[in-house]
């Protein structure tokens, strides 16, 4: 009442403006505000409306990548159990060693011989360099309990799938520049060491060069086939997927029953449950900007 009284009382007085950095103006308190200060308020500008089923084609790559791995300990356990020898692995690892190439060739549009050659140069060098080191990955554990090992084996492997970059970012196109991120290098580091432990408990040379070139080519390789996969076709990618997760599936189940059934909750947790979760907690997020807002300078370098 006062405020309005004074307004008519005194005529002459100025306008208040928002001025962000200009200090108080005269005849008003430094935190007055008038019935035009909330005009240019906006709700909600940047919060994304999200499709659930878009939500639910995108978390494919998480399943994806969790059937990939559950795989891997497939073939460590059935490597441990003496179910498959080194004949088999080694068949094993130049298939997918040819499909991945493969792959690449068919999706990959810049994809010269030159960086085809030097591709096959690395690999001959990697798979030269762990078949030399074979020896000493056979004795690292030889004092550790294999109960020790594999509680430290699924405990890397959960951080790996906890830290994997499933969006892709750190995968580029043949050849380019890339910067992976501090989690994505935890990530795998935890899965390299993870292969190594489960190495170390054979006792064959050849089995070891061939359980460690498995894994290898999975947790290093995989991920850039899946991404050429996904950018080549969408649609590819969810066919891959989908068969991917049936083969998974029924390899746990010959495995173990309650194996089959926690994959089979975890792979419908991450594909139907969370992107519900996620849309429904879009209904209360609120956003709220206006002439309050930190300002953003904008410099024209073009000088």
């Amino acid at each position: 009442m006062d405020t309005f009284l004074n307004d008519i009382l005194s005529p002459t007085r100025p306008r208040w403006r928002k001025v962000a950095y200009g200090g108080m103006q005269p005849g008003f308190d430094d935190n007055h505000t008038d019935d035009s200060f909330l005009e240019d308020m906006v709700m909600n500008a940047n919060v994304v409306k999200r499709d659930i089923l878009k939500v639910m084609l995108d978390s494919v790559s998480i399943s994806q990548y969790l059937c990939i791995v559950a795989l891997v300990g497939l073939v460590w356990t059935y490597t441990l159990r003496s179910i498959l020898n080194e004949n088999s692995l080694l068949l094993l690892d130049v298939t997918l060693l040819g499909l991945g190439f493969l792959v690449l060739l068919l999706t990959k549009e810049m994809l010269s011989f030159n960086l085809f050659f030097r591709y096959l140069l690395n690999i001959s060098f990697f798979i030269s360099g762990l078949y030399v080191l074979a020896p000493i990955y056979q004795t690292l554990t030889t004092s550790i309990s294999s109960n020790s090992i594999w509680a430290v084996t699924v405990s890397l492997l959960v951080l790996h799938l906890f830290l994997h970059d499933y969006y892709g970012s750190t995968v580029r196109a043949p050849g380019a520049l890339h910067n992976p991120t501090l989690t994505s290098c935890i990530s795998l580091n935890a899965s390299v060491v993870a292969s190594v432990f489960i190495a170390s408990c054979l006792r064959s040379r050849l089995l070891v060069f061939a359980i460690m070139l498995f894994s290898l080519q999975v947790f290093l390789f995989a991920p850039l086939v899946t991404y050429c996969i996904k950018k080549y076709s969408f649609r590819l990618h969810l066919w891959f997927s989908f068969g991917l997760m049936i083969a998974t599936l029924a390899f746990v189940y010959t495995l173990h029953l309650l194996l089959f059934v926690m994959l089979l909750g975890l792979l419908i947790f991450v594909t139907v449950v969370c992107p519900y979760w996620l849309i429904r907690m879009q209904e209360y997020k609120f956003e709220i900007n206006g002439p309050w807002d930190e300002a953003k300078l904008c410099f024209d370098i073009t000088d």
